[in-house]
Formats: structure tokens, sequence, C-alpha cells
């Protein structure tokens, strides 16, 4: 039992020891695992420790990110709303008080909203605030800071202002309680007109009348095709109509009548220009109604309530005053003219009109902003034109024709226009060295002929010829007008002819056979033409002293359509006294006989200036025909040229071609034939002249030149629409010598030179004698430079050998058989070599000789063409006053007296003709072919 129990207990305390060995190895393992475990507790509370740190220093660094971020954001939104701002609210209408100034709106654009201050955001650029007014919407104030709100109305009122042209704004202040104090820095505009002021008690009476004008806008300006005037101005650059600002600042409670027509104003005002800026009176809540809460030197605005606004300060009070006053002046010198090109069609619709019925042209725009427009046809007929000096006469004739060349080719119109004032303005319708266009529908220009009534005479015979030649044609075709002779002739040419006439009265002025004749061609034009397509348009400062047209009631009953410019006389009828009010660059346009019920006020547009007028002239020609030709351009105040003149380029000796660019078909026509014989009768076959007609004919011409019927001396360009020559032909014929009377040197000379340089032409050298004497010193470097010119067929006399000359000339003449080469005797003063030819010779004296060659020279081709200082002279030298003038065929009269030209060198018993000397003019007479005198220029000195 004990060995047993020992053994227990050993193998217990074994077991024990075993765990007891167990345990203590587990406890250090425990205590080593805490140990591990603690330790990393002690990390990781050193780590947590560290986390908060780092943490929040990303998170600042992020924050910090975000808030640069964000500031950049804001400065770049800010700068592009400050940049639309300025697009959308330009110059005027959101600069800055200083340096500010007006800048109107461009033609067809909208003037955009108005700055009353800026929105400063955190680190940005100050943005614009902007508040819709014009074209937009109405403004309505409240607040506790009055002050504020008064410098919003003036701010707002002045921008608007720079952003209207002057004149295209107009004020009305209701001001009850300060009565016009809130606006008093703006009373300069009421001397144009453009601000009013309506006291306490009259806002139902103001309101009334905006009313009316919204109602007056929609029927008859807007009239449907439109919504507002916003829209008609940018589809067609147009505002017929001003905005209008009604300036409401306080006042009692409105009535309901009152009431009522506020809302109207404030629900449909805004698309007819019809706009309220308002204080103190609420407003109802319509779209168009903007409202600006001024409070303690900020501002909110409706439309972004939560942004602050900063108002501007009132603008410097020198400034408004300043500007209404520069905008007062300019309106009350009368508004500025439109644009050309107001008047004109699209480029693509440019002569694609038909004139068969009539011409029919916009002239300018009238009150409403639509076109007024002009018509030229069976009714009415003719236009009259009347307006003192400076009042656009001229400008409206441009604009006039202008409106007409860019609708109507030109073969549907042509124009003659005719200035009798001194100028050249409608020299540029001509081809020009300066230009070298021309206006493809224009025939004939002149200028400068105030001293020239022939040359308007000469238009009316030509027009007068024309009037016949289409009547003729509508007998053949048996119909009356215009327009059934183009149906029925579909391929002739029948254009319609516009003659304009600036300062008639110059034509009609006077009692002389030129004054009645014109008087009589118009008449018959004014009366008759209507029928044919040929229109008169009559233009005149000053109708007053025109008797030669009031005193035949018949002619002005013709003229139905009258255009009375500012302050023009007897243009309209004796009681329409419209156009003594009218503004400048304003017309009243009257197609009923001037009658008060016809009146049309129209705005002309600026077309004249140079530039306006080249780009429509320059496109224009650019379209014309292939075969058109620049229209003839007559300047009184220049002298034409020999070696330029068509007739002499044609001239040639006889079987030769006709040279390069000869004289057209209608040069010299009735110049040289008989009157009557005109160019469609006896122009050359192969396009020549009519003076090689006879020459060109087979077997007709004389060997020795100048063709069956004698050649032609040309002597000058006749005052008429064609650019003839004036030509007296030289045939075997007793008479054909040729007088040229008058003490001017230069002229005499010049009449002189063209006939010899003329005759030269017409012979092969070696085929003809010219005989030059020259005894005046002043004309002796004129006659030698002919003498130079005609080489080797001239020869030179002097005062000493003139006596030989006219002897040997007339005892050639003597003898028999077939007459020798043509001689040309060119005498320069021959009067002052009495002395000379008073000496005897043989049996006779050089006077007895110089008779005898005038008589019997011409039969053998010996011609004399002479200067004679006077006409006094001339019969001393012929035999006395008893002595007959037939030896003298035709005579050129410079500065000689009319009634000193008796029935012996002209016919008729009336002392002579109606001629008055002029410089650089002279009155050519041929008895074989003329009736009447003709009215030359001389050529100028050849180059």
């Amino acid at each position: 039992m004990p060995d047993l129990r020992t053994q227990l207990v050993d193998r217990v305390r074994t077991m024990l020891s075993h765990a007891l060995g167990a345990s203590r190895g587990r406890l250090t393992a425990a205590r080593t695992e805490l140990g591990t475990a603690q330790d990393r507790l002690r990390r990781i509370r050193e780590a947590a420790a560290r986390v908060p740190g780092r943490v929040g220093a990303e998170r600042d660094r992020r924050v910090a990110e975000l808030s640069d971020r964000y500031g950049a954001e804001i400065g770049r939104l800010a700068s592009r709303a400050a940049e639309a701002a300025a697009r959308e609210a330009p110059g005027a209408a959101s600069t800055e008080w200083t340096g500010w100034q007006p800048s109107p709106v461009i033609r067809g654009e909208a003037p955009g909203p108005l700055r009353i201050g800026t929105v400063r955001l955190p680190g940005s650029v100050p943005v614009p605030a902007l508040v819709p007014l014009l074209d937009a919407g109405h403004v309505h104030l409240s607040g506790a800071d009055r002050g504020g709100c008064d410098a919003v109305v003036a701010a707002l009122l002045l921008r608007a202002l720079g952003r209207a042209d002057p004149g295209a704004l107009r004020l009305v202040g209701y001001d009850p309680e300060h009565l016009g104090g809130g606006l008093a820095g703006f009373a300069p505009l009421s001397t144009a007109g453009l601000l009013t002021f309506v006291g306490p008690g009259g806002l139902a009476r103001l309101l009334d009348d905006l009313v009316d004008q919204i109602r007056r806008i929609n029927e008859t300006v807007l009239a449907g095709e439109y919504a507002s005037l916003r829209e008609l101005a940018a589809a067609t650059g147009r505002r017929p109509e001003p905005w209008r600002i009604a300036v409401l600042l306080g006042g009692d409670e409105l009535s309901r009548h009152e009431r009522g027509q506020l809302d109207r104003v404030a629900r449909t005002g805004a698309a007819c220009a019809v706009h309220l800026l308002v204080r103190g009176i609420e407003l109802p809540d319509e779209p168009d109604v903007h409202r600006v809460v001024v409070d303690g030197g900020s501002a909110r605005l409706d439309g972004c309530p939560e942004l602050p606004v900063r108002p501007d300060p009132a603008p410097p009070a020198a400034l408004v005053t300043e500007t209404c006053r520069e905008v007062a002046t300019r309106v009350n010198a009368g508004p500025p003219p439109t644009p050309f090109t107001d008047l004109l069609p699209p480029v693509d619709e440019m002569w694609r009109e038909d004139s068969a019925a009539g011409l029919v042209a916009p002239i300018g725009d009238g009150p409403h902003g639509r076109p007024v427009t002009l018509t030229l046809g069976d009714y009415p007929p003719h236009a009259l034109i009347g307006g003192p000096s400076g009042t656009g006469k001229t400008n409206l004739i441009f604009a006039w024709i202008g409106s007409l060349a860019a609708r109507y080719s030109p073969a549907e119109l042509e124009f003659y226009l005719l200035d009798f004032k001194e100028g050249v303005s409608f020299a540029r319708f001509a081809q020009g060295r300066r230009d070298p266009s021309w206006l493809p529908h224009m025939r004939l220009v002149g200028i400068n002929v105030n001293t020239d009534r022939e040359f308007g005479l000469a238009l009316l015979r030509f027009l007068a010829e024309e009037l016949r030649r289409r009547a003729d044609a509508a007998k053949r075709h048996e119909v009356t007008k215009l327009a059934e002779l183009r149906a029925v002739d579909p391929t002739g040419r029948w254009p319609r002819i516009v003659a304009v006439v600036d300062e008639f009265q110059m034509l009609l002025a006077g009692r002389d056979a030129v004054a009645r004749e014109a008087a009589d061609l118009l008449e018959d034009l004014a009366r008759r033409g209507r029928s044919q397509g040929i229109h008169l348009v009559l233009a005149s400062q000053d109708v007053r002293g025109i008797e030669a047209l009031w005193g035949r009631p018949a002619l002005v009953a013709q003229f139905t359509l009258r255009i009375a410019l500012p302050k023009a006389l007897r243009i309209l009828a004796e009681r329409n006294d419209a156009a003594q009010v009218l503004p400048r660059h304003h017309a009243i346009v009257n197609a009923e006989s001037g009658m008060s019920e016809g009146n049309q006020v129209a705005r002309i547009p600026a077309a004249s200036d140079w530039g306006t007028w080249s780009d429509l002239q320059h496109r224009l020609w650019r379209m014309r025909p292939p075969d058109a030709a620049p229209a003839r351009l007559f300047d009184g105040d220049a002298i034409p040229r020999l070696d330029e003149a068509p007739d002499f380029v044609a001239l040639r000796p006889p079987g030769e071609p006709a040279p390069a660019g000869g004289a057209r078909d209608r040069a010299t026509g009735g110049a040289i034939w008989p009157e009557g014989v005109g160019p469609e009768r006896s122009a050359a076959p192969n396009g020549g002249t009519p003076a090689q007609a006879a020459a060109d004919r087979p077997g007709g011409a004389e060997r020795t030149g100048g063709g069956a019927r004698g050649p032609v001396a040309l002597l000058g360009e006749i005052i008429d629409v064609q650019a003839r020559s004036a030509g007296m032909r030289l045939p075997r014929a007793p008479g054909r010598n040729l007088a040229v009377l008058g003490t001017g040197v230069d002229e005499a000379c010049a009449v002189l030179d063209a006939a010899a340089r003329s005759l030269r032409r017409q012979h092969r050298p070696g085929t003809a004698r010219f005989s030059i004497a020259c005894l005046d010193p002043d004309a002796d470097a004129a006659a030698r430079a002919l003498y130079e010119a005609l080489g080797t067929d001239a020869a030179w006399y002097s005062e000493d050998d003139i006596g030989e000359l006219m002897a040997e000339t007339a005892d050639g003449l003597g003898s028999g058989g077939t007459p020798g080469e043509p001689h040309y005797l060119l005498l320069y003063a021959v009067d002052a070599a009495a002395g000379q030819l008073g000496t005897t010779i043989g049996r006779r004296s050089g006077l007895d000789h110089l008779r005898h060659v005038l008589h019997n020279g011409p039969e053998r081709r010996t011609h004399t063409l002479a200067w004679w200082r006077g006409v006094a002279r001339l019969r001393a030298d012929l035999g006395g006053p008893a002595s007959r003038t037939d030896q003298i065929g035709a005579w050129v009269a410079l500065d000689v007296q009319g009634a000193e030209l008796t029935s012996a060198l002209y016919p008729g018993a009336g002392g002579g003709p109606d001629w008055y000397p002029r410089p650089w003019r002279g009155l050519f007479f041929d008895r074989s072919v003329h009736r009447t005198g003709q009215v030359i220029i001389p050529y100028g000195p050849s180059r």
C-alpha cells in the first residue's frame, strides 16, 4: 500500500511537475505575446496619434486647391460676363462716366440693355449690371434710397440718349412733386422738342397720348407685317419711329382710367418703342417690366436678386447738359439724310423692271418709314422740282436718277441731262479723265450752259424730232401709246426718255426767239410726250419770274408731279405752304398738281457724294451692254479741239478708205447738208460722214479732191445735242467764200485754222494750194503755225506782197479752159491792207483784184476765207454801203452785234439776227443752206 501510495504520490508529483512546467511555459509564452501585443498597441497608438495631423494637412491642401480653382473660375466667368456685357451694351450703354461719349447704334441693330451699376464678386473684375429698356421693356424703381433712385434715372436717360441718333429719342417728364426738377439737367433737349414736361394733373393726358401712339404705330407702321419696331429695324435697316420714354416720378393715387391706361402701356408699349421709367407709381406684373430696388448704396435686380449690385454714381451735371445741348443743336440743324443704298434694290434684282407702263422708283422714306415713290407715265407725265439754293435739289436729282437707273436697264430708260447753272456736278454721269466709267442710261450731259441757251433749245428740238419719230411709228402700227407700240413692235428699241433740265428758267429768260421757240417746244413736248414715253423734269431755285412758263397755263398744267424742297416758292398750289416748314433733307412729293391733299413728306437720302454715287455707277457700268457708248458731254466752259472732232477724223481725200475709228453716223448730219437733211438720209454707206458720201459714189468725185459737191471747211462745233461740226461746203458755185467778222483775234484765227486744216485733209499732197497772208501782228503766231502745218502746199505772203497775191490770183482766173487745182486764200485781217490793196497794179487796184477773186474765184476752185475786223470794213472793201454782198456766201460773226448784220448779210426785215456776242462763240450763217444763224464754238488751237 505504501508503495502504491508512494507511486501514486510520485506520479502525482510528476504530473504536477509536468503541469507546473507546462504552466510556466505557457506563462512565458503568454507574457511574450503580451509584450508583443503591448508593443503593437503602442505602435498603433503612436500611428493613430499621427493620423489627425496628416489628414488635416491633406484636408487643408485640398480645400486650398478647391478655393484657388473656384476663385479662378469665378474670375474667368466674371471676365466673360464683363465681355458679354460690353458686347451686349457697347459704347455709351456701359462705358463709365470718365471718357463717356455718345455712340449711336448702327442701322438695323438693337440698342441693347443699359448699365445701372456693377456686380462685384470677390477677386474678380466688376461686371456691369444691365437693365433692358430701349426696345425691350420698362424699368420700375423702388427703395428707401431716393437719391440712389434719382441717380439711376439720370444714368439710364443719359445712356439711352447716347445710344440713339440725335432726334431718335424723345422724353416726357412727369414730376408733380418737384415740377420737373428731377430732370433739370436734360432741359436743353426741350429747345429741339425732344423733352416735354407734364404738370400736375396731366398724367391722364400723357397716358392717353402714349396709348394713341401705340395704336397708330401698330396700325400704320407695323401694319401686321412685323411684331415690333425692333423686328422691323432688323429686317429693313430702317427705324421710322423714335424711342419714347415717359419718366414718371411719383404723384397721387391713380384713378381707374389712369391705371387702365398705364397697364396698357406697360403691356404693349415696348413693341412700339414706348417705354416707362417709373419711381413712386406701381407698375403691373408684366414680362416687360423690370424692377430695381435701391437701398443703402446697393441695389437688387429682379432678374438676379441674389447678386449684390453697386449702383453707378449719377452722371456729372456738366456731362448731361453738354450732351443734351449737342443733341439739340444737331436736331435743330435738321436730321441727317438716310443712306443712298436705301433706295436701291438688291443687286440680283437690278435692271429687272419693265418701263412699258411707266417708271416707278422710291425717292425716300415717309414719316412712317414706308418708301415714297415717284411715278412718270401716262399720269403723272412730267415733274417740276423747286427749292432755294442749298436745300438739296441736285442731291434729289441724283437720288431719283440712281433709283431709276438701278431698276431699269438702258433698253428701258434713257436720260438727257442739262444743267444751266455753273458747276460740274453732273459731269460724273459721263466718261471723264478721273473716272472712265459712265452711267449706261445717260445719252447727253450738258453742263455750264448758263450762257448757251441754244444748247437747251437744241435738246428740245432733238426731243421733238424723237417724238415725231415715235408718233410716226405708232401711226404705222395703228396704236397710240408707248406701251402699245412696244407690244406690237417688240424688236424695236423704244425706251422711255427722261429729260432733266436744271435751272430751266435760264432757257426761258428774255423775250427773244430762243425763249419763244423753247416755250413752244416745251408746251408741245409736255402735251404730247406722255403718250410716247418722253418725260420732262424741270428744276429751278425759284420760278416767280418765269413769265414764259407761268404765262402758259396749258404748259404748267401738264406738270402734275410737283416736288418742293424746304422753303420752295410757287411749286405747290397757292395755298399749300407745307414746304415752308420742312426740315433739311426732306421734300414734299405731290402728284396732284400741288394741291394740299396730295402732299407726301419724303426724307431724301444723300446721293450726290462722289463715293456714294461712284459705287452704284461702277456697278451699273460693269453691267452695261456690249454696244454701249459713253454719253455725249457738252461743257460750256470747255473749248473743243479740231483733232478730236469726229467729223475731222473722218475727212480724207476721195477714194481713200475711211480711217479706223472714223466718224459716227450722227457726226455731221445737218451741219454740212441743207437743213432737213439729217444723218439718216445722208450718211456715208461705209460709216463715214455725209461729207464723204458724195465723194465715195462711183464716178462722182472730182479728181482734185473734195467730192462731187466740193470739199468741206469745218469751222467749229455746233451747239447742239450731237457732237457735229459746222461746215461750209465749197463747190464750184458763185459766192462760196467765207468772211470771219469781228475783233476777236484768237477766235478768228481758230476759225481760219480749222477751215484750212480740214480742207488740207481732203486733198492729197500737191493737189491743192493754200495762200496765207497775215496783216495783224497779233495773229502772226497762229498764222505761221498754220503755215508750218500745211507744209509745201502753203505759201506765205506779208503785208508788202499781198497786192501781188491778189493780182496774180485775179489774173489766173481770167484764163479759159479747165479750172486748175483748188486754191484757198486765207487772209488774216484783210481789212488792214486797205492801203496796199488800194494801190493800182496795172489797170486795177488791189481791192479790185480782191473783188474780182471773190466774185469769180469759186467757179474756178479759188475760194477766199478771210477775216475782216468789222462789218463796216467788209462793206467798204466790197465797194461801199450800197454794194452787194452776194460774193460772201457764208460768214461767222464773233464780237459783232446782231443789229450790224443787216439784211445785206442776213435775210429778213428784222434788222439782223437775235445775236449777242460772248467769248469764244460765233454765229455762223451760210446763205445756201441756213434759214437762221447757227451758234458755234470755234475749235481751240490744235496740239
